[in-house]
């Protein structure tokens, strides 16, 4: 792999770069997904109902600062991306220097703010009591690995935004191997080391991280990467007003949709909880898979993402549209194969994760109805995928908000009022389909081709 500025996505076939591109980042968020079920595990088998609740809530308080670092670290991600495709290396380290010091500084005021305020947040959030010990300690450790999450995953996401999906995988694999093992580790110890209880997830998943990072940064320095930092790049190493303005115009947004897209499941949640436990339990196993069934189309979305903004970069316009037709096809293929197994194996795939047979039964009424408007729903995430690559997020967030907070929500809502569960459950498919209507009644006839990532900087469509 050559690790020169290299825009290869600008050319060759589009939909064989798509696919090799995507694979590595969807195998990555699979990773990440098993290796927080298998966390999960230790802590509730062997430590306690009081220890998993504290774990959830305060990766629920993760979840929110990540969501904020992914929209920051997405715009650096398309500034990468467009400045590889126009072959200016000296734009791209203007974009390196400059935001890894913006997320080094941002981490750290949000470590000493989470060290200090840890018990306020948690009581906040209502944590209960028995919890909120357990909680505060591991939460604290956690806010002292953050510098390290924060860094580690900026490195990752220009790495894409360069063209290079494999090398994040490789090294993401070496964190997750590194936590799954010390785990039980730190949690239960062994030899010389202490036994920690809740606090030695945190501690593992920390070290992970710590170890994970070092060995990235080792690695772009050994090969030379062209977006590592040298001692003649220092002066990119500033607090450049052009570029964090325009991450932080541009990845709030961004970071915003995430948290409207996770406020809008836990709106779901709390109406489901009202029809007992029973469906709840259905809607969290049905949600488990499904879950699984997103991730094609959410590592597809990264993609485009990174091919449009290379390919707006070298003002290749007919590329990018071409992406954009490829991304919604390869994301048929593969949510539908990952939809259609889990029809034919609906029963058993419950079965994983429940033992009540009215459980189930719910379970496979909700995937029944809701399954197959996520093949759909991966449209959104394309259309979307390739508007951001030019720096227009304000409409994809709008979309998003209008699709959930204003069409599912209140729809389910009424629906569960007046018709019960199964109404609740087409309250998806509607939400999902006015979601793809809009984005791409943008994508035919919005303005988003005109759009910039620098206020100073005008769109290759525009010259």
């Amino acid at each position: 792999m050559a690790y020169e500025m290299n825009a290869s996505l600008t050319e060759g076939p589009i939909g064989k770069k798509l696919i090799l591109f995507a694979l590595p980042v969807l195998m990555g968020n699979v990773l990440q997904s098993l290796n927080g079920t298998i966390n999960a595990i230790w802590v509730g088998n062997y430590l306690g109902e009081s220890a998993f609740a504290a774990t959830s809530n305060a990766n629920n308080i993760m979840f929110f600062l990540l969501s904020l670092v992914f929209g920051v670290g997405m715009a650096s991600t398309i500034l990468i991306g467009q400045s590889v495709g126009a072959q200016d290396e000296l734009q791209a380290k203007r974009v390196v220097g400059a935001s890894a010091l913006f997320f080094t500084a941002l981490a750290l005021i949000i470590t000493a703010a989470g060290l200090a305020l840890s018990p306020v947040i948690l009581n906040a959030m209502h944590t209960p009591p028995d919890a909120l010990a357990f909680a505060t300690a591991y939460l604290r450790i956690i806010f002292i690995g953050l510098p390290f999450m924060y860094v580690y995953n900026f490195l990752m996401m220009i790495m894409r935004g360069a063209g290079d999906a494999r090398t994040p995988f490789y090294f993401l694999l070496v964190s997750t191997v590194l936590d799954i093992v010390l785990n039980p580790l730190f949690i239960f110890g062994w030899g010389p080391v202490p036994a920690l209880g809740i606090a030695g997830s945190a501690v593992a998943t920390v070290i992970a991280q710590f170890v994970s990072l070092a060995c990235l940064i080792t690695f772009l320095y050994r090969k030379k990467h062209f977006l590592r930092i040298t001692r003649s790049d220092l002066p990119y190493v500033r607090f450049d007003g052009q570029i964090i303005g325009s991450l932080v115009k541009k990845g709030l947004p961004m970071g915003l949709q995430m948290l409207v897209v996770s406020t809008s499941a836990i709106a779901v949640i709390n109406l489901v909880n009202s029809f007992g436990s029973v469906a709840t339990a259905a809607f969290g196993a049905a949600m488990q898979l499904s879950s699984y069934v997103q991730m094609p189309a959410m590592a597809i979305g990264g993609a485009v993402s990174t091919l449009a903004a290379q390919n707006v970069g070298a003002g290749k316009w007919d590329r990018v549209h071409k992406t954009t037709l490829m991304g919604i096809a390869i994301n048929f293929v593969m949510t539908g194969v990952l939809v259609g197994l889990i029809y034919i194996w609906n029963r058993q795939a419950l079965g994983l994760f429940l033992r009540d047979a009215a459980a189930i039964e719910i379970g496979m009424r909700i995937n029944l109805i809701t399954l197959w408007a996520f093949i759909l729903f991966g449209i959104t995430f394309v259309v979307s995928g390739v508007v951001r690559a030019t720096g227009a997020v304000m409409v994809p967030l709008l979309t998003t908000f209008l699709a959930l907070w204003c069409i599912r929500i209140p729809l389910s809502y009424y629906l569960g009022a007046h018709y019960g569960l199964d109404a609740i459950w087409w309250s998806f498919p509607i939400g999902f389909i006015i979601g793809i209507a809009a984005s791409l009644c943008y994508y035919v006839w919005g303005n988003w081709r005109q759009a910039s990532m620098l206020g100073e900087q005008k769109s290759a469509s525009a010259r």
